[in-house]
């Protein structure tokens, strides 16, 4: 391969395939009714997919880290393409950079049974541009209509759905409107609600003490100053 195909091959491999290993954990774990895990499995697959997009169009994304609404931004900036996303995606991944990426529970989360609809959406909407091939983001959603299919060429959830062995089947296809060999105009979804105040939010008092032995993102740290403020 020349040296832009081996480029690409790494932003689909190192970021399109985690990515989908991520959204399949993420499905399983909102079906188990974990809320944090759900929120961060769901900000890494969203975060990967929008590497993956923003490599294979040669933007540079090297300071967008982890904050997926830079990510977009970097994108839309570039005028190389326009993502197409529903508003529903925008809140979602509006959602994920406030909650989803802290992994110790920094910060207060809120979440339902229901988001894992939203999540199969925006994982829908964003892997079309993890291709080269532009057929895919042609697609669109349609209000009453079942998602079309999209096949993208060696993809993990390509070879998973068509494994019948694979272990990962079935929690990806579990109640999927959106991918899967055949479409779906009803799912059902198990109802669940969990909200839960993170313990700085509920004592914003001890973190001084706690910043002697932890590390703590320079946005949380001034956060929970200016809330413990009277």
């Amino acid at each position: 391969m020349d040296h832009d195909a081996l480029v690409n091959d790494f932003a689909l491999r190192s970021f399109r395939d985690m990515a989908d290993g991520d959204y399949i954990a993420a499905r399983m774990a909102c079906r188990a009714a974990l809320l944090p895990q759900f929120l961060w499995a769901s900000q890494q697959a969203v975060e990967k997919y929008l590497k993956c997009i923003l490599l294979l169009n040669r933007i540079d994304a090297r300071e967008a880290y982890h904050d997926l609404g830079k990510a977009l931004d970097r994108i839309d900036a570039s005028g190389k393409l326009s993502l197409d996303l529903t508003r529903g995606t925008k809140e979602f991944i509006d959602m994920l950079d406030q909650c989803g990426r802290y992994r110790y529970f920094e910060v207060s989360t809120v979440g339902f049974g229901a988001q894992l609809v939203t999540l199969d959406r925006a994982v829908w909407e964003l892997r079309r541009y993890c291709t080269v091939d532009e057929e895919p983001r042609r697609l669109r959603l349609r209000q009453g209509f079942a998602a079309p299919r999209v096949r993208l060429e060696n993809g993990l959830l390509e070879k998973i759905v068509d494994d019948a062995k694979n272990p990962a089947r079935e929690p990806l296809l579990w109640q999927n409107g959106f991918f899967g060999k055949r479409e779906r105009k009803k799912i059902r979804l198990r109802k669940w609600f969990q909200a839960h105040n993170a313990p700085l939010y509920l004592n914003p008092q001890i973190l001084d003490e706690v910043l002697k032995y932890v590390f703590l993102p320079k946005e949380i740290r001034s956060g929970y100053r200016s809330h413990r403020e009277p």
